[in-house]
């Protein structure tokens, strides 16, 4: 019972997995599914961090590119990419949008500031969700010694995002029900989009107090507990680390080689 459940043993559609359901032939396109979520984390950490001090086009956009090549064996569709990527997608147009308007640098300063973004935020993404909730949580106190606290309420946390999302569609279903809809009209639009996520709001404050009293009364953070599985570490994840670094390497040295990079402050 304390061993890590494989990617066969997560196949079924009502197993543990929050968001994948690995099919028995699943091969390369799920294995990141079966890498430790704390090495995931960590590889995405390091490539999050170790882009804070490049700005430039180049240096992202290697570390974007080398994200981009994960996907197919994260076990992501392409709704799933759509649906969870779509806001980072727009923070970075945004983002190089108002540096292309305010920026200092131009064109060049927008596009690196677009591709930065999503060079930190897409490693992320790929990380939550190919991970199971309760082996990231696993992964969080045994591997990398989080609290127990902070990495149940991530866990809880994780759990919540169906949950989320089933509340949204009930919220929208009541209120077309009662014939609140925009129509074609953009401002009618704008308005019922913002009741509907207050409501959502509203309701999410509301299922967070309960789940908090409960895992109280049930003393989860109080103290030690058993573990029902280890959080097994494997060379392969060892290898994904060293991966992220070399990655992060190749990136700053070829921005340096071809002359276009430039340094936070600089």
């Amino acid at each position: 019972m304390g061993d890590r459940r494989t990617v066969d043993d997560r196949r079924t559609p009502g197993g543990d997995t929050l968001t994948l359901d690995v099919p028995e032939d699943g091969g390369f396109r799920y294995w990141l599914v079966g890498l430790n979520p704390a090495a995931k984390l960590l590889a995405a950490l390091l490539l999050g961090l170790g882009l804070v001090p490049a700005v430039d086009a180049v240096t992202g956009g290697v570390v974007l590119a080398g994200a981009l090549l994960l996907l197919p064996f994260s076990g992501i569709d392409r709704r799933t990419l759509l649906v969870l990527g779509g806001p980072f997608l727009l923070m970075g147009l945004s983002n190089g949008l108002v540096n292309y308007l305010y920026g200092e640098h131009g064109a060049e300063g927008a596009l690196g500031a677009a591709v930065r973004l999503l060079a930190i935020a897409l490693p992320g993404l790929i990380a939550a969700v190919s991970s199971d909730p309760t082996e990231m949580s696993d992964g969080l106190v045994q591997r990398l010694r989080v609290p127990e606290r902070p990495a149940m309420g991530v866990l809880a946390a994780l759990r919540l995002v169906p949950l989320l999302a089933d509340q949204w569609r009930t919220i929208t279903l009541a209120r077309r029900a009662r014939g609140l809809e925009a129509g074609r009209n953009p401002a009618r639009m704008v308005t019922l989009f913002f009741g509907r996520l207050f409501a959502l709001l509203v309701r999410s404050i509301r299922t967070g107090t309960l789940l908090a009293t409960a895992m109280d009364a049930r003393a989860f953070g109080t103290g030690p507990r058993t573990r029902a599985r280890r959080s097994r570490w494997r060379r392969a994840d060892t290898l994904l680390l060293a991966g992220a670094a070399l990655l992060l390497v190749a990136a700053y040295t070829l921005s340096a080689r071809l002359g276009t990079l430039v340094l936070l402050f600089s």
